[in-house]
């Protein structure tokens, strides 16, 4: 026997019964070996320290018990896609959701959506979780894979057959706007790195309540962002508040107002949107809007139970969302 390594088939020579035997009794496909067999078989592979192939184990199972969670990794990330507030926060209560389920986590961050299906293929994956990626690659998703899978957060014009859950994006903007209003905020600037899909849902519900207020398209990268900052710094200024349609962008901005001495909350309001640990982390502590990711995690297994089952089941699930109120927004009135 080489030293440091052993085999299936050291295991079945040592004693005399065949490989195949000792890869069923690794394997728990123990119905046709005999008790004693099956106990001998488990005593040397334990004596030996044998260590078997976890991928070799789970696609030979019917049941891998493993739950896929694939993130687009996003060029606005800039290579820091799982330090993401929202991101972290979906797969911190998506683990305990799983774990709590009796299921394994296995995460992959790709900008490629064809990998997605090779992923879950290679690991017998009995479901998946899907986030960040477009309508037109969730479509091909579905035809091209047959395990089911859950979308995180997605915007469809025509959802068809995919399972998606989302929030009221609408009345989160809502909310932002009623709360600032209620401040004595009328001179609102909304950011974005888009107006499209749930960045326009929030923008939309901001104006429905403070039909003045308006959007500024910011560039997904940093030092371009800061840029733009700078050269509309004077513009900025005239805002008493800025609804930011995430966290990530909220604290953002908080940072750069700090290099130039702009006081949040006293020069300039600020709301984020998601309700991520560096929003209440920060100084001051940010006031968003909060989705629940604990819920929303929850919902997703409950979903993936039932299309696993065959069961069919409502195409969108939208989640409410609430406001919480901290410290970086003044009352001016």
């Amino acid at each position: 026997m080489e030293e440091g390594r052993v085999r299936i088939a050291d295991i079945a020579e040592e004693l005399g019964v065949s490989t195949a035997t000792v890869s069923n009794v690794i394997h728990g496909k123990t119905k046709k070996i005999s008790d004693e067999t099956v106990k001998r078989v488990q005593e040397l592979l334990e004596r030996r320290q044998y260590i078997p192939s976890m991928a070799g184990i789970l696609l030979a199972q019917n049941n891998s018990r493993i739950i896929g969670v694939v993130i687009n990794n996003h060029e606005k990330y800039e290579g820091h896609v799982l330090e993401d507030g929202f991101i972290a926060s979906s797969l911190n209560a998506l683990a305990v959701q799983i774990e709590k389920s009796g299921y394994f986590m296995m995460v992959k961050t790709t900008k490629d959506w064809n990998e997605v299906s090779r992923f879950a293929s290679m690991w017998n994956m009995e479901g998946m979780v899907v986030i960040g990626f477009c309508e037109q690659d969730y479509k091909r998703l579905r035809e091209k894979m047959h395990i089911p899978f859950v979308v995180y957060d997605g915007y469809f014009e025509e959802p068809g057959n995919l399972a998606n859950i989302t929030i009221d994006n609408f009345d989160g903007g809502m909310q932002a706007g009623l709360y600032l209003k209620n401040q004595g905020h009328s001179k609102v600037l909304c950011i974005s790195d888009n107006n499209i899909c749930m960045d326009h849902e929030r923008f939309m519900g901001l104006k429905e309540v403070i039909p003045e207020a308006e959007l500024k398209i910011i560039p997904m990268d940093k030092k371009m962002r800061w840029q733009l900052y700078e050269e509309h710094l004077k513009e900025i200024k005239e805002y008493t508040a800025v609804f930011a349609v995430s966290d990530y962008y909220a604290i953002d901005l908080l940072h750069f107002l700090n290099t130039k001495k702009i006081n949040v909350p006293k020069e300039m309001s600020l709301i984020g949107f998601d309700d991520t640990l560096p929003g209440r982390m920060s100084l001051p502590a940010l006031t968003t809007i909060c989705q629940d990711s604990m819920e929303r995690a929850e919902k997703a297994l409950w979903l993936l139970k039932k299309l696993r089952e065959g069961r069919s089941v409502r195409t969108t699930l939208k989640l409410e969302v609430h406001l919480v109120e901290r410290e970086s927004v003044k009352k001016i009135k």
